[in-house]
């Protein structure tokens, strides 16, 4: 009688889940960065002056500045990423073309070293080689599936959406008010993004909230309130 056997609770076995994780965590921690960064930046002006023009001025500038810089840098990032990739897989195409032999050799000690018999790794690694040589030396050797490279594309425009929602936030939360109580509302509707942003990232790295909240929300606002006081004093003095 056979029996199907459910994976325990918890366990991250899909790899396509896993790398959506890693997307959307990363996602969340640039709209983190982008409500901090133009929070700091809008406190700050509005410490120094209550002209809404100004502050807008300062946040766009804030806004598009970040959203482009966040997205530059992960293009840099992940080309060099892909780059490295490639030249990985094109040496691994090269030994297996050339040391056939010495790569299945090379396969199966892997497995031998994960726990299984001399027979069984042998067999393993053959059968692997023989449906897809590459994939299956490239998944254990190098970790990189040939097929689903990183895109550096796709990795700056969501490091520049990412970014962008995130500024939105401390952006209009300054805008909108009446100017005694913009910096008010905007370190409220900045702590309530930041429980958000902190909790999510929390649970998708599988870690406690709380702590990654309480880090997330004092860090915040102690640059908010520098920036602040830093435009407060610059502003009297000139």
């Amino acid at each position: 009688m056979t029996s199907s056997i459910e994976p325990h609770e918890g366990e991250q076995q899909d790899e396509a889940l896993s790398s959506r994780l890693n997307w959307l965590r990363a996602g969340v921690l640039g709209a983190n960065d982008g409500i901090v960064s133009v929070a700091g930046i809008v406190a700050g002006v509005a410490g120094a002056t209550t002209n809404r023009t100004q502050i807008l001025i300062a946040g766009v500038a804030g806004l598009v500045a970040g959203a482009l810089s966040m997205a530059a840098g992960e293009y840099v990032s992940v080309s060099t990423q892909r780059d490295s990739e490639r030249a990985m897989i094109r040496k691994e195409k090269h030994e297996l073309r050339e040391l056939p032999e010495e790569e299945l050799e090379e396969l199966t000690q892997i497995y031998q070293s994960k726990g299984l018999r001399r027979e069984l790794a042998a067999q393993v690694a053959r059968e692997l080689t023989e449906h897809d040589a590459l994939a299956a030396h490239a998944e254990v050797e190098l970790g990189i599936d040939p097929d689903e490279l990183t895109n550096p594309w796709e990795a700056a425009g969501a490091s520049f959406l990412s970014f962008t929602v995130g500024a939105l936030i401390p952006l209009v939360a300054i805008l909108l008010p009446a100017p005694g109580l913009r910096v008010p509302i905007c370190f409220v509707a900045v702590a309530i993004a930041l429980i958000v942003t902190g909790a999510v990232s929390a649970r998708l790295g599988e870690a406690p909230a709380r702590p990654a909240v309480i880090r997330n929300v004092l860090g915040g606002m102690l640059a908010m309130a520098i920036t602040y006081g830093v435009g407060t004093l610059v502003g009297t003095a000139v």
